[in-house]
């Protein structure tokens, strides 16, 4: 018999290993374990928004894994939940720009509670995983022909569960059946519905990963112990497409160079702690002001050009001028434009009750006018133009069709170092300079280490 998409990819899945990974999978890997770890080391300390889904996990019992920057250890579930909670919190985490896709948000989260708790895992099979798990999500979102906003639903963390839930396959080995049957339980319990974007007070948005890193780890673990699922849960008449994306999805998009090409080695690591489609703005803003000399006082005018994507993020506007909860700030060009134009930088810290609050920032905030008048060159979502008129009528302009960060601008090795360091400093137990620096060391040669989870144990 032919295989199906589902057999094809869950064979995938199963058998993939360090040794069959390209080096730019093996270096991508390490980097959204950096990444990944630092940013939820921050948001342990900075995101109280987090807190009932940290305390729901302790409730259920002391465990074997680590809720990351904290004292606690829990069952392996409740570490999913939390932690997940955690990876998206300060919206700091890995993107692709090319798709809406956070790949490792949920997919992290998932095989630190599988080290922990089934380990010892070496960093190899840890490694293998994250790259496996991270570029099936990436190839979901990018087999999509029909925005799954059009059926009202919010793509990044219920693409993500997919990816979690294949690379908890792959680290816990199951078979390519087990494997299929892991995505159908999947499939069973992931959504997140559109209005997460249009509700002023939820913080639901900040600690969305909490409940695809759950789900894909219970999914893996009852798929392990034998719960049959569907032949075809993807492409199936009612499968994930079906469902997600009305059938419209290129089959191309998931299988061309399985095996052989990464999506995570291609990830954009982000420079600022908000939505990748605010930073083209952030970056444009923090430039004209350096190179010209512009101060808050000189501005009369800021005029910013988004497309039909980061229009979420300016609209509506009089509620993205003066956002209520840090998140919804976080998805705001106007007040992070006006964050980078009055404080010269936008940074972990810009986005608590005082700076929510701040009367210059504000007023910087309502200053800035938007329009939906993308150009053709734009990276869709994370583009831009912005034009600054001053008091005196003077007027400056700049665009960019993708911000720094990206993979044809990346960050350096050393500016990435530099955020894991400022964000596990900011843990609700920080992590010291010179413990910070051997752990940053031991991510980026995780390759080498034999047990992963004990690398996260809480200090005594």
């Amino acid at each position: 018999m032919t295989d199906t998409l589902s057999d094809l990819l869950c064979r995938h899945i199963a058998t993939a290993s360090w040794e069959s990974l390209p080096d730019p999978a093996r270096d991508g890997a390490r980097s959204a374990a950096l990444d990944a770890i630092g940013v939820i080391h921050a948001a342990s300390g900075l995101a109280p928004e987090a807190a009932p889904f940290i305390a729901l996990a302790r409730a259920n019992g002391a465990g074997p894994c680590t809720i990351i920057g904290t004292p606690y250890r829990v069952q392996p579930l409740g570490a999913a939940l939390a932690n997940g909670a955690l990876a998206h919190a300060v919206d700091y985490e890995d993107a692709l720009d090319r798709a809406p896709a956070h790949p490792n948000a949920s997919l992290v989260p998932v095989l630190l509670a599988l080290a922990q708790s089934q380990g010892p895992v070496d960093g190899r099979r840890f490694l293998t995983a994250l790259a496996v798990g991270g570029d099936i999500a990436c190839r979901i979102a990018l087999s999509l022909r029909q925005p799954m906003e059009q059926g009202g639903w919010y793509p990044p963390p219920i693409v993500a569960a997919f990816g979690a839930v294949a690379g908890a396959a792959n680290l816990l080995g199951l078979s390519p059946q087990q494997t299929r049957d892991a995505l159908s339980l999947t499939l069973c319990q992931v959504t997140m519905p559109g209005e997460i974007k249009h509700s002023r007070c939820t913080t639901l948005r900040a600690v969305r990963e909490a409940f695809p890193a759950q789900a894909a780890l219970t999914a893996a673990m009852l798929a392990r112990e034998g719960v049959d699922g569907f032949e075809q849960p993807l492409e199936g008449k009612s499968g994930f497409f079906a469902l997600y994306a009305g059938g419209q999805f290129d089959t191309g998009d998931l299988t061309e160079r399985l095996g052989t090409h990464f999506w995570g080695g291609e990830l954009t690591f982000k420079p600022w702690p908000s939505c990748r489609g605010t930073h083209a703005f952030i970056e444009m803003a923090l430039d004209l002001s350096a190179r010209h000399g512009i101060t808050p006082s000189d501005i009369a005018r800021v005029e910013v050009s988004v497309d039909g994507i980061q229009s979420m993020l300016v609209d509506p506007l009089a509620r993205k001028q003066a956002p209520a909860t840090a998140i919804d700030a976080k998805f705001s060009i106007p007040f992070t434009t006006a964050l980078a134009l009055m404080r010269g930088a936008v940074r972990l810290d810009d986005f608590d009750a005082v700076s929510l609050a701040d009367p210059e920032v504000l007023a910087m905030a309502a200053r800035v006018e938007a329009h939906v008048d993308p150009r053709p060159t734009w990276q869709p979502g994370v583009g831009g133009a912005i034009r600054i008129t001053l008091t005196n009528g003077g007027t400056f302009e700049a665009w960019l069709d993708n911000a720094l960060g990206c993979p044809a601008r990346p960050l350096s090795p050393a500016a990435q170092r530099a955020k894991f360091l400022d964000c596990v400093g900011r843990a609700a137990v920080p992590v010291l300079p010179e413990a910070a620096s051997r752990l940053a060391d031991a991510i980026l040669g995780l390759d080498t280490v034999a047990d992963v989870g004990a690398l996260f144990q809480p200090p005594a």
